[in-house]
This record gives structure tokens, C-alpha cells and sequence, in this order.
């Protein structure tokens, strides 16, 4: 095992080299890094936000607002799917998580019942049960009611998929590494390090983003729009270029889904203005819609507030279009990314939020290099004392080598360090010493037993290799389960945990192999100073 192959020393030297390389750029100034770009890597150490400061948001999913959405969506079923069967209905009520028809044609009642049945599906997790319970009711009624099971799986569904959509929304403002997790049932923490205004975040994020293309009902002259008279099927929604309601109609045309591009332009007044482009289905469907309704009117919806309403001159078949509303570049700058990101399933209800300020995050920084430093020194102290100059000189170079190596793959990587992340690298250090301690011992007990010391040092190696190996495995196994199963900051100390098991065992073994080499061939010594 002491045997110095030339593959072995090659990958210590060149290990130890590019660990330096890496590392380096976050101990030298900004100035400095800017003035060697270009001639060696500049990336620096992403700090978490007990690091370097931030925002905190702790946000709860609307479960109500969210139920709403969908016996919406589920009235406006009914009525598409009984008027497609030419099925005469009254009485089309939504009341809380149910809704009901009165089928008028005592025979159409078991056609309609097979219709709507239709609309009831089994959930993603358990096929036997189902988001909609259909049941037939007295006086020709029927009841679709929304399913607790259903509530809880769509709620569950909304949580995991408001977790992407923030995550993109996030990325467009330049923040790195955010932690984004999902807290209880329905609630999600972000921690955003480097972003010090939580009110730009509340705006960006909070923004549900639903896009929608609706036909404008123009049977509600204004004194019916007054009185509240207005059909079912259709609704008012405030216009934002006016201020005053418009009625639409609820059934939707296309929604902002199938969108494929977003992008801010500018209209005929050389205002700013967003372009979009459709999906081959969207595209499909607006121009279907465009087509049958030359003449008429639709409105470009946004979050339940009329952007535009222009009148349809002509089929628009090409899949693309405008929206203008009068837009600062600013504001339609933060639509785009609003939408390229996607629509929000429901509502999001802002619990709490907090700051982390700089001089916190330096605080905690100071902490952890002095935690560092004296975890360091107190290793130092005790391999000396306990092994020699020698031989605790070799494991203090080795564990600066280990160092070295997991700040350098922490910065290639961009991993966040945050302060639970620093008490893993000091554990690492840790586990790097106790695998020395493993092999010197081992080598003890070989010199102890009559062995020559590079029989010694031969035997120890390769004996020590087995519980060095055992022990960091099982290191190994412990970070994995917590970085797949943690959040926030366990995945932070899982994350420098792991990366230390990998260069502790290199560091331990070879490095301390190859040193101990080279010590032995320059020194023949007769006896070992261990």
C-alpha cells in the first residue's frame, strides 16, 4: 500500500492543484477576481441567507380560493357538456364544494347522468376513489360534489406544482440558490439569500398569473350591467383601461397554458407591449374562436382584471398576438417573466416575512470561520501530541488538502454554504482526522508486533483501508437520506457532509499514503516516531 505509483502521486498533485485553483477566487477581492477573469476561475461560494443576508417568506396555499377555482371550473363543465348533448337544463347552482343541475326532460335524465359522470376522475394516487361524487337527486336533480379525498389531492398538487412556478419566478430576478420548501399541508418557506426587498418578492411571487381569452357578452346593455342583471354564464370583471366592469363570458376561449413565448414589444404608438405566441393547440383554438365571432368582441384577462377587449376584425390563425394596456416597460417586463414562469393554482396567502439583514450574515459568517479556526486548531494540538511531528504533521496536510478540495467543489457546484453547512465541514474535518487516527494506530499496533516500519506502514494502510471505508459509507448513507428527505438547512449540512466523505477518504488514504512515501524514501528510518 505504500508503494508510490506514479497514477497515485499524479493525482495527489494534480488534485491538490486544482483544489487550489478553484478555491482561491473566494479568498481574493472583487477587484482582484475581475482583473484575472479570464485567466483562471472566478466563481466564488454561494452564501446561504444566515450567511449573507436575504429574504424570508412563509407563504400558505388559498385551499378556499382553490375549491372556488374548480367548482368554476366544474359549473362551466356542466353547462358545455349538457349544451353539446342538447339537453335542456334549469337551476345550474354552485353552493360551497357542490354543484347541481334539474335536468328539464325526465328522459334526458339518464343520459345526462352518463354525461356528467364523465367529469368524476379517479385520483393520481389511489384509482379507487374519485375527485367528484355524482349522485341523482329528487325532482330530476343531479349533485357533482367535490370529494374530501379530491380537496386534499388537488391541494397537494397545487402546493408541489406553486413550488415550480415560484422557483421560475425566482430565477427571473437573478437570486441564487433560493430554498424553496413546502412546510405542513399547504404552506411553503422560501429563503431567497442576497434578495434584501421581500416586497419585490410578495409582488413577483404573489401574482396567480391566470391568463385567460374570454368573449364579451354583448346582450348586457349598461342599465342590465347596472341593475346586476347579468345571464348566467357570464360575469363582470373591472377593465383596467377604464376602470369601469365589462361583462364577459365565462366559458374560455384559450387560456395563458398554451403559451410558448412571451416577450415585450411595442404596439402601434410605439407603447410598451407584450407579444405572445400560442402552442399548435392554443393557436388551433384562437382561431377557431376568432373566426366564428368577426366583429364581436373578446377580453384579455389577467388575474380577474380585463387587460384589453379589441374587436376581432378578422380570423387570427397564426398563433400569435399582443396585449397592450397602457404597460410601462417596467410592468410588462415583470408580466413576461410573470408568464413565461406560469400561472399560480391558487391564491397565495402571505403569513409572515422577515429580513435578514448584511450585518447579521457577516455576523454568522465571522462565527462560523472562528468555529472553523478553532475546530482546526484543536485538531492540530491533539495530532501532534498524540502522533508525533511526523506523522501529525502528515494528517494536518492531508486535512488541509481536504479543506481545500471541499471549498474548491463546493464553488465548482455552486453549492450554498450556510451555517448548518459550516457545522458539516467541521464534522468532515472530523471524520478526515479519524480516519488517520485508524490508520496510525493500525501502524502502532504492526511496530508493536515486531514488524519492520515499512512492513508497518504497509500493513497499517491496508488493514485500516476496510474500516475506513465502513465508516464513511455509512456517513455516506446518512447524508443522502437527509439531503432527499431534508429541507432548508439539513440539506445544507447533508450537502458539505457528503462532499466531506468523498474527500476525506482521498485525503486520509492517498494523500497521507503519498506523503508517508516520500517522508520514508528521503528518511530510512529503523524505527517509527509514532
Amino acid at each position: 500500500m505504500i508503494n508510490l505509483s506514479r497514477w497515485k502521486v499524479g493525482l495527489v498533485i494534480a488534485a491538490t492543484l486544482l483544489g487550489i485553483l478553484f478555491s482561491l477566487p473566494n479568498f481574493l477581492p472583487a477587484s482582484v477576481r475581475d482583473q484575472v477573469k479570464g485567466f483562471m476561475p472566478t466563481q466564488i461560494l454561494n452564501l446561504g441567507l444566515d450567511l449573507q443576508g436575504g429574504s424570508y417568506l412563509l407563504m400558505e396555499v388559498d385551499t378556499d380560493d382553490l375549491v372556488k377555482t374548480k367548482i368554476s371550473s366544474v359549473t362551466e363543465e356542466v353547462r358545455a357538456r349538457l349544451n353539446e348533448k342538447s339537453i335542456a337544463f334549469t337551476n345550474l347552482v354552485a353552493s360551497g364544494t357542490t354543484v347541481s343541475v334539474r335536468i328539464t326532460d325526465p328522459a334526458a335524465l339518464n343520459d345526462a347522468y352518463s354525461t356528467l359522470i364523465r367529469l368524476a376522475t379517479p385520483l393520481p394516487n389511489n384509482a379507487s376513489v374519485k375527485d367528484i361524487n355524482v349522485q341523482r337527486g329528487n325532482d330530476q336533480t343531479i349533485a357533482l360534489t367535490l370529494t374530501q379525498e379530491g380537496i386534499r389531492s388537488t391541494s397537494a398538487g397545487a402546493v408541489e406544482t406553486s413550488i415550480e412556478v415560484i422557483r421560475k419566478r425566482i430565477d427571473s430576478l437573478g437570486t441564487k440558490e433560493p430554498s424553496i420548501s413546502r412546510q405542513g399541508i399547504n404552506r411553503i418557506v422560501i429563503e431567497a439569500p442576497g434578495e434584501s426587498d421581500p416586497e419585490q418578492l410578495k409582488r413577483v411571487i404573489g401574482r396567480t398569473a391566470k391568463l385567460t381569452f374570454q368573449m364579451v357578452d354583448e346582450t348586457v346593455s349598461p342599465a342590465d350591467l347596472a341593475a346586476g342583471r347579468i345571464p348566467p354564464g357570464s360575469e363582470a370583471l373591472p377593465e383596467d383601461q377604464t376602470g369601469r366592469p365589462l361583462v364577459v363570458r365565462k366559458a374560455i376561449l384559450v387560456t395563458g397554458g398554451s403559451l410558448t413565448r412571451a416577450n415585450v414589444g411595442v404596439d402601434q404608438y410605439q407603447r410598451p407591449a407584450i407579444d405572445f405566441a400560442f402552442n399548435g393547440e392554443g393557436a388551433k383554438a384562437f382561431g377557431d374562436a376568432t373566426s366564428r365571432n368577426i366583429g364581436k368582441r373578446f377580453a384579455i384577462i389577467l388575474d380577474g382584471h380585463i387587460v384589453s377587449a379589441p374587436t376581432i376584425q378578422g380570423a387570427i390563425t397564426g398563433g400569435t398576438g399582443q396585449i397592450t394596456g397602457g404597460f410601462s416597460h417596467e410592468e410588462a417586463s415583470e408580466i413576461v417573466n410573470i408568464l413565461k414562469s406560469g400561472a399560480l393554482p391558487a391564491k397565495l396567502n402571505f403569513e409572515s416575512q422577515r429580513t435578514v439583514g448584511a450585518e447579521l450574515g457577516a455576523d454568522a459568517v465571522h462565527a462560523g470561520m472562528v468555529s472553523t479556526i478553532i475546530a482546526f486548531i484543536t485538531i492540530v494540538v491533539f495530532m501532534f501530541l498524540a502522533y508525533g511531528f511526523v506523522f501529525g504533521g502528515v494528517s494536518i496536510a492531508a486535512l488541509l488538502v481536504n479543506l481545500v478540495l471541499i471549498i474548491a467543489s463546493m464553488t465548482v457546484f455552486q453549492a450554498t454554504l450556510t451555517l448548518p453547512g459550516v457545522a458539516g465541514l467541521i464534522l468532515s474535518l472530523a471524520v478526515a482526522v479519524d480516519a488517520n487516527v485508524l490508520i496510525y494506530e493500525r501502524i502502532r499496533d504492526e511496530e508493536r508486533s515486531g514488524h519492520k516500519p515499512i512492513a508497518a506502514l504497509d500493513v497499517g494502510f491496508s488493514r485500516a483501508l476496510v474500516s475506513i471505508l465502513d465508516a464513511n459509507i455509512t456517513s455516506l448513507i446518512s447524508a443522502l437520506i437527509m439531503f432527499v428527505f431534508g429541507a432548508g438547512p439539513v440539506r445544507g449540512f447533508a450537502w458539505t457532509l457528503m462532499i466531506g466523505v468523498f474527500t476525506s477518504v482521498f485525503s486520509a488514504i492517498l494523500v497521507s499514503q503519498v506523503l508517508l512515501g516520500w517522508w520514508y524514501r528521503a528518511t530510512k528510518p529503523k524505527k517509527l516516531p509514532i
